[in-house]
This record gives structure tokens, sequence and C-alpha cells, in this order.
């Protein structure tokens, strides 16, 4: 499970360098990545050309994993992304489930969010 950690740190960490070379070690080709709030991507090529796209006019600012959990090919973790967009940075809690292949390269990736702060309406 800790080579799964470290795999999913690698990734998350790679936005924060904006460095593409860990992408091909991380996902297989044939990869079905579901961001947060919708996009979708069906193959490590889309997922190569989003992250150079969207680094070009932003930065992921903080990526931190608190909590991992694992169950058979299944590792999820809950994590706080932040980011710089367009000038406006934003930020949001979030969970991701990863599913492994046999050479531990993600296959599926689907991504949740949390917007920040959170409202207590009975309150």
């Amino acid at each position: 499970m800790k080579k799964r950690e470290r795999i999913i740190t690698d990734y998350f960490n790679s936005w924060i360098r904006k460095d593409a070379s860990v992408l091909e070690r991380t996902f297989s080709t044939d990869v079905v990545y579901i961001e947060s709030w919708g996009p979708a991507y069906r193959s490590l090529e889309q997922i190569e050309a989003w992250f150079t796209e969207w680094n070009k006019d932003n930065t992921v600012l903080d990526w931190n994993i608190s909590d991992f959990y694992h169950s058979g090919d299944t590792s999820i973790c809950e994590w706080y992304f932040q980011c710089e967009c367009g000038g406006n940075i934003d930020g949001f809690n979030g969970v991701s489930i990863t599913t492994f292949n046999e050479r531990d390269e993600i296959v599926l990736l689907k991504e949740f969010q949390s917007k920040i702060p959170n409202i207590y309406p009975y309150e």
C-alpha cells in the first residue's frame, strides 16, 4: 500500500512542480480520469494534453493528502487542493478514488470535491 501512496503523492506533487514526466509512469495508456467538477479524460494522451494546457496559465499551490484508505486494487485519499486560476486563488477539500492494475498503474481515477467553508444551515 505504501507504493500506491507514493505513486498518488508523486502525481499530486507533479502538478505543483509542473512536471509532466511523472504521468507516463503513473497511468496506464487506457486510463479513465474524471475530474471533481465533471471533465473526463479517456487515455494517458488526453491527460498529458490536459496537464500541459492547464499548466500554461494556472498554478497548483497546494495539494495535500490528509488520509489514505485501501481495499483490494483501490486506494482512496482525502486531500486539500488550492490553485491560482486567472489571477484568483481558490481551494477546496476533496477525495480521490483510484484503481490500480497489476503493474501498479492507475487505470481509473475519480475525484470528488467539497466546497469550503462548510455551511451549517441548522445552526
